[in-house]
């Protein structure tokens, strides 16, 4: 059977996909199936299918299937909804207009049906190209990293709203505590103990002035990394002094840094700001769960160029940190999809107004398509 983009994508969007991926797994696999192609399901649940032969050029087609919450229906209309507008399935003219809105229409469904659409109608000569879908992007990750390490290819496509742009490089996404531990006493005599909290006020300080000091410095691509304060916490009782504070951090990474070498480097950077009667430490949240690290490929190689060709995008950053990482350490890897992370109203992906044009959904399954024609 023919492969229809706007009737996946509308299935796609009405499938809820942010507790649970089982039915939009479900409906990936039918699909694929009925088109007579044999996908399997690996042991993290991940949706594998591959095509052509194995003496050429391998190219990986990767992007998720889980979406954040909340669930939001789908709804088709001619302009996209305002910065106030919730998308909420009662607007708009069925069947008419470029736009669809709901959950995950732009992040990652509408990338999702451009690649599922390339997969099944390009013709590969002697080379092969994998449909690799992960099902954890927006939470741990897991299935992307396994995907990169058990499938091989020569270069990798990962389906994320760019907005038809090419992008070749991501700062990389971790978080982590940074834990000050003091001593506790009774609040009317605050000086028989250490209190922590108070010693946060020189260590945001510090945090601040990290990436001056010690942080890896301006990258000719993704410029500086960020570190962010984000939640801060500690004590027990109003008339106890605390003896521990915790903040929560979110670190965008630039290469040559990595999640494994930076607690280490900001920890001693810290500690000169500590009291001696104090201790800290600096951990990764999640640390048994993989981190997207920061990449960056080559502009000039030959994947980039030729979807830049096929697309008519630029080609730039991507302003979100993605499973792509995992892969850009086996090979030339890029990001590329039809929608935004946000327009000239505000945010896109991830917001109460998520939506794409059907129109780039299109043309992002020809370039790609065009592309892995190319080069298998």
């Amino acid at each position: 059977m023919a492969f229809d983009i706007p009737s996946f994508h509308r299935r796609a969007v009405e499938t809820p996909s942010h507790e649970s991926v089982d039915d939009m797994r479900s409906l990936l696999v039918d699909t694929l199936e009925d088109a007579g192609e044999h996908p399997e399901v690996d042991d993290l649940g991940n949706v594998v299918a591959s095509r052509g032969g194995d003496d050429g050029t391998h190219v990986l087609l990767n992007t998720h299937i889980d979406t954040v919450p909340p669930h939001l229906p789908y709804e088709r209309r001619r302009e996209p909804p305002g910065l106030d507008e919730a998308v909420d399935g009662t607007g708009g003219d069925e069947g008419e207009g470029d736009i669809v809105c709901g959950r995950g229409a732009c992040d990652a469904k509408g990338p999702l049906a451009a690649l599922l659409d390339a997969f099944l109608t390009v013709t590969p000569g002697d080379g092969r190209v994998t449909l690799a879908i992960s099902t954890d992007e927006e939470t741990t990750q897991t299935g992307g990293a396994h995907l990169a390490e058990t499938v091989d290819a020569d270069g990798y496509i990962v389906g994320e709203p760019t907005g038809l742009d090419v992008c070749t490089a991501a700062r990389g996404q971790f978080e982590g505590t940074v834990t000050i531990h003091g001593e506790s006493a009774h609040a009317a005599d605050p000086g028989s103990g250490h209190n922590a909290i108070r010693a946060a006020a020189p260590i945001l300080q510090a945090m601040e002035s990290y990436d001056d000091k010690k942080g890896p410095g301006e990258h000719e691509t993704l410029g500086y990394p960020i570190l962010t304060p984000s939640m801060v916490e500690g004590g027990e009782a109003t008339n106890q002094v605390p003896a521990e504070c915790t903040i929560t951090f979110d670190r965008r990474s630039v290469p040559p840094e990595t999640s494994e070498s930076f607690c280490a480097d900001l920890q001693a950077h810290l500690e000169q700001w500590l009291p001696d009667s104090m201790g800290l430490t600096v951990e990764l949240i999640r640390p048994d769960t993989p981190f997207p690290e920061a990449f960056a490929t080559d502009a000039d190689a030959e994947l980039v160029r030729t979807l830049q060709e096929a697309s008519g995008g630029g080609v730039r950053q991507f302003g979100a940190a993605t499973e792509a990482s995992y892969f850009a350490e086996h090979g030339p890897t890029v990001v590329f999809g039809p929608g935004e992370l946000s327009d000239g109203v505000g945010a896109v992906a991830h917001s109460k107004r998520e939506y794409v044009r059907l129109s780039e959904v299109r043309t992002a399954a020809r370039a790609v398509r065009e592309t892995v024609e190319r080069l298998v």
